[in-house]
């Protein structure tokens, strides 16, 4: 009997992406990062995918007010074994703790570029003309 495959993410593996983007958050709030960069740097951490076998956990992340997002992904990955060891205080029910990645979280730029292209005169016209046939009907 063949088991059904899934890209989707598991129920668990969803509620550990969140127990441990919490953890991040706290341990980045607290201050618990001795690095100049980070001190000075709000970071927005808008979600972390696991692994399936929840070894892995990259986080995507969005220094806000900061314009070079490398650098600051660069500091968190340099730190992650410190940050790894901080959390492990807070996630304590699970057997293996995962390994931490930091990626820029690029979404909001897609965002931003879909919401242009929407606006542009292009599409504005092409959506007028999208409603005079509707009209026509």
């Amino acid at each position: 009997m063949t088991r059904a495959t899934s890209s989707a993410p598991s129920q668990r593996m969803l509620r550990v992406g969140e127990q441990v983007r919490a953890a991040i958050t706290k341990v980045l709030q607290r201050g618990d990062v001795l690095d100049p960069l980070l001190e000075n740097t709000v970071v927005s951490i808008s979600e972390v995918r696991m692994s399936p076998d929840l070894k892995i956990a990259t986080a995507y992340v969005t220094p806000l007010g900061d314009r070079d997002h490398d650098a600051t992904v660069r500091a968190l990955n340099h730190h992650a074994k410190f940050i790894r060891g901080r959390i492990s205080r807070e996630i304590r029910q699970m057997k293996y703790m995962p390994e931490l990645r930091f990626r820029d979280d690029t979404s909001f730029e897609n965002f931003r570029k879909i919401d242009e292209l929407l606006h542009s005169p292009e599409v504005a016209r092409d959506l007028e003309h999208d409603d005079d046939n509707e009209d026509k009907e």
